[in-house]
């Protein structure tokens, strides 16, 4: 089982890659489009590469469930982050963007730190949660919110990187409430806190990462986010629900950690492809909405 949640953490990764440059390709295929015409963002959305790639964000986010019902969360947030990777190379054939030298480590980077986590990664610790465990989640994701809201108002400077990494925090929130998941039983998911804390976070990590795009700079907005997308969901996955790596194999986890968020950092100008797209929050929570 263990085997099959690393290929869907791999696929995952992949899935969310490759919808990131699918959805640049929609957009550009109609031209110059303005958040501010809803009408011109509607047709670039009405695309076929668009949809296709909307299509991978959902499917990504199946792959996601897979993984993190069987591996610990500092393995799968590295692999989703890994996906900046997958859209590097995918963009230099598909939209002849150039990686230089310092990409092409990044990317090579990126592939042997997720070897390493795959190697080392023990078991998933525990599937369930206390109630306590979700109401800390919800008091973060509304302190997150609230953050959100206020950095909107920060200048340029520290506007852009605080608004991204709460989003990539709300990703974060999002990760560990999906992590508790029972069995995809749409009855079953309905009397579940995490169910709705997986929406929230949804919404809210869509919400604050459009505003991070805009009048930011995406490379700024991309490296935080992955930033908080991993470190934070890796540690509360080692203390709190008591994920771990084999025995004696610790070194080699941490090393294959930094090396794969390391890389993903290095590769954040790509995020840049995703600029305008509605991205992985809003195909999560359709995902959550189609699972009721």
């Amino acid at each position: 089982m263990l085997v099959v949640s690393l290929c869907g953490a791999l696929l995952a990764a992949v899935c969310f890659g490759l919808s990131t440059v699918l959805q640049a390709v929609g957009m550009r295929r109609v031209g110059p489009v303005s958040e501010r015409e809803p009408r011109t963002l509607l047709r670039a959305w009405l695309t076929l590469p668009f949809l296709a790639g909307t299509g991978l964000d959902l499917l990504g986010f199946g792959f996601e469930l897979v993984a993190l019902r069987h591996l610990p969360l500092f393995l799968v947030q590295a692999a989703v982050a890994a996906a900046l990777a997958v859209t590097a190379i995918a963009a230099s054939v598909v939209m002849k963007e150039r990686l230089g030298r310092y990409e092409k480590l990044a990317v090579l980077a990126v592939c042997l730190g997720l070897a390493l986590l795959g190697l080392s990664a023990g078991p998933e610790g525990a599937a369930r949660a206390h109630l306590d465990f979700y109401a800390a989640l919800g008091a973060s994701l509304l302190g997150l919110a609230v953050l959100g809201l206020l950095a909107g108002r920060l200048p340029g400077r520290w506007r852009t990187p605080v608004l991204g990494l709460c989003a990539g925090l709300c990703f974060g929130v999002l990760a560990l409430a999906a992590r508790t998941l029972p069995q995809l039983d749409p009855a079953r998911l309905l009397r579940e806190p995490a169910t709705y804390l997986v929406a929230l976070s949804s919404l809210i990590a869509l919400v604050l990462w459009t505003m991070a795009l805009a009048g930011g700079a995406v490379t700024t907005a991309t490296a935080a986010m992955v930033v908080g997308e991993t470190v934070l969901p890796a540690i509360v996955g080692v203390v709190v629900l008591g994920d771990e790596a084999k025995h004696g194999w610790v070194p080699v986890a941490v090393g294959g950690f930094v090396l794969a968020v390391g890389g993903a950092l290095a590769l954040a100008r790509f995020g840049e492809l995703r600029a305008g797209a509605p991205g992985r929050a809003e195909a999560e929570a359709a995902a959550v909405e189609a699972g009721r």
